[in-house]
């Protein structure tokens, strides 16, 4: 038993208001699941490591690795410019493709407009296609010079995502499949078809605030979603063992050739962002408190937060999700809850097991 783990999953529910939390733990000594409130609040049924939720940003990584892929298969370069790829479509108040390589894309040095900052034009339609969202980004000017600055922008991976299909001919969903989850084993992950708003399997409610950040905003189930909306920006599945697989590949080289390896892990310091963090291609790393630094990915997405981070040769790795968007009591957001999390397992010294 991780105890101080486990105090802290019960806190988030008790002091944090979360629906519900789990951590699993993977490390030299093997493995602890760990939950603490509810799946459901209807019926009250326990998280379990068989649920499925959406990871999110989490998505980002999987794209990035595909990406990789191809480009030590010489079916693409980071070098490569978006105009080389898709021809006119970045362009427009400022826009240009032609000055934006496939890297700047990957570690979000483009400067391109996130279509997820106008939230009222994508909400306007109903079906979300790539296209559709890429047009709403070009109907604003960019944050800034390609390579002039650094700013997370979701549509990026949108771009990347669409990339990836017209280099191969493929959905982005089934190279994802043929490339990492199928080999690994990742029988819990998968990116769903178009405007599917179920998640397969068994899974806990998603319950949503709706962004609003008052401690009795209305509560609402927001487990169905449009998850064309996010795409290859945010819209993957997965479980917390399925995460752990594919961190501990990705990070202990398996995925990867060491000169992709090496271009994945390469960090540009982080802006307006979480704080304390750097982002390669796809990944990320956080100094914690105590000056230790992990390495992975969180995502957030309506209803379900995660983090999926450890050393970095990935054999130490926690995954911690939280099927709610919003921490009360200590916390001002679930990351309060992770960075407590990884704090309690990379920094006290303590075993927890």
């Amino acid at each position: 038993m991780n105890q101080p783990l486990k105090r802290l999953l019960d806190r988030a529910v008790s002091e944090g208001g979360v629906p519900g939390i789990v951590a699993e733990v993977r490390d030299g000594r093997g493995r602890w699941f760990g939950s603490a409130g509810v799946a459901d609040t209807d019926t009250g049924r326990e998280r379990t490591p068989q649920d499925r939720f959406r990871i999110g940003s989490t998505t980002k990584t999987f794209v990035a690795t595909v990406v990789l892929r191809l480009a030590a298969e010489r079916r693409l370069s980071l070098d490569d410019t978006v105009d080389e790829w898709l021809p006119g479509r970045v362009h427009g108040h400022g826009h240009e493709g032609g000055k934006i390589s496939i890297r700047r894309l990957l570690d979000h040095t483009s400067g391109i407009f996130s279509y997820t900052e106008d939230p009222e034009m994508v909400n306007r339609y109903e079906n979300h296609t790539p296209d559709l969202l890429v047009d709403v980004a070009m109907a604003h000017p960019p944050a800034f010079e390609p390579g002039a600055d650094w700013a997370y922008s979701n549509t990026n991976y949108i771009l990347a995502g669409m990339i990836v299909e017209r280099a191969t001919g493929q959905a982005l969903a089934d190279q994802i499949a043929q490339r990492i989850t199928r080999p690994l084993g990742l029988d819990g992950t998968y990116l769903p078809s178009g405007a599917d708003p179920t998640i397969q399997g068994p899974h806990p409610r998603h319950y949503t605030k709706l962004m609003n950040p008052a401690p009795d905003a209305e509560i609402h189930d927001g487990t169905e979603l449009d998850s064309s909306m996010f795409w290859a920006a945010g819209g993957m599945i997965s479980t917390t063992g399925d995460l752990h697989r594919f961190f501990h590949a990705l990070l202990g080289g398996r995925l990867l050739p060491p000169a992709q390896q090496e271009e994945m892990f390469t960090v540009v310091p982080t802006k307006n962002w979480i704080p304390d963090t750097a982002y390669g291609l796809g990944i990320s790393s956080v100094t914690l408190p105590c000056g230790a630094t992990v390495w992975g990915m969180g995502g957030a997405i309506f209803g379900s937060w995660s983090y999926a981070y450890g050393t970095r040769d990935g054999e130490h790795m926690v995954v911690v999700n939280v099927n709610g968007d919003w921490a009360n009591g200590p916390w001002d957001d679930p990351i309060g809850i992770f960075t407590d999390a990884f704090q309690t397992e990379f920094c006290t010294g303590v075993p927890g097991r």
